[in-house]
């Protein structure tokens, strides 16, 4: 039976990360350092086979996807499916004034992800239901081969607790999610296995005190 390796990584720093400001479907573009991480993901997979990148089309992904596959003569796909949960009225604004100011959501969103709700916005679930059925799809197209997925952190918090079994309320629990960090699934037989999650072995400067 065929191997299928499913890469998933997120997206370089942003301005808008440095500024603790919520994201969702809105965009900030690459900071310096987001750049440089997705460069060094460029060099620490040169010695990977790649048959197809799927990216999230939030321009962040897909100028980090675009770096990480430099000259690779590999197809570059958009999946509305891999972008990254949709925060409503919180897109934009900075972490520090949503505590204040929606102090329970706030609390659920990062505590109890299963009750987070906000005007607009999707629920953990929805993001883990829609992703889930693209990657399938992406599997299933792809049987045997090998592709990267880049996308945004809920999307791969979601997708890898599904495939460890871990609860909803267990999503945040470790390992941190670092921009361009590198996740491998490999399905077999119907059987999915995690041989990396969150691994930064490629950073070239030690990501302690970055702000992700």
């Amino acid at each position: 039976m065929k191997v299928t390796t499913v890469y998933l990584t997120r997206h370089g720093q942003t301005e808008w990360n440095v500024q603790q400001r919520m994201q969702g479907h809105m965009d900030s573009a690459l900071t310096p350092l987001g750049l440089q991480q997705a460069e060094w993901l460029n060099r620490g997979m040169q010695a990977v086979s790649l048959d197809a990148v799927y990216a999230s089309p939030s321009p962040r992904a897909l100028r980090t996807a675009e770096i990480i596959l430099g000259e690779r003569g590999v197809p570059l796909k958009t999946a509305d499916e891999f972008k990254e949960i949709c925060m409503g009225a919180w897109e934009g604004c900075v972490s520090s004034e949503l505590e204040s100011e929606y102090t329970d959501q706030y609390r659920y969103f990062w505590d109890d992800p299963d009750k987070f709700s906000v005007e607009g916005s999707e629920t953990f679930a929805e993001v883990q239901s829609r992703a889930l059925n693209k990657l399938e799809e992406v599997v299933s197209k792809h049987e045997g081969e090998s592709v990267l997925i880049v996308t945004h952190t809920v999307v791969i918090k979601v997708l890898m607790a599904y495939f460890e079994g871990r609860a909803m309320n267990k999503v945040w629990d470790l390992p941190y999610i670092h921009p361009t960090c590198l996740s491998r699934i490999d399905f077999k037989d119907g059987n999915a296995e995690i041989l990396l999650h969150g691994d930064i072995s490629h950073y070239e400067k030690n990501p302690s005190g970055m702000q992700s």
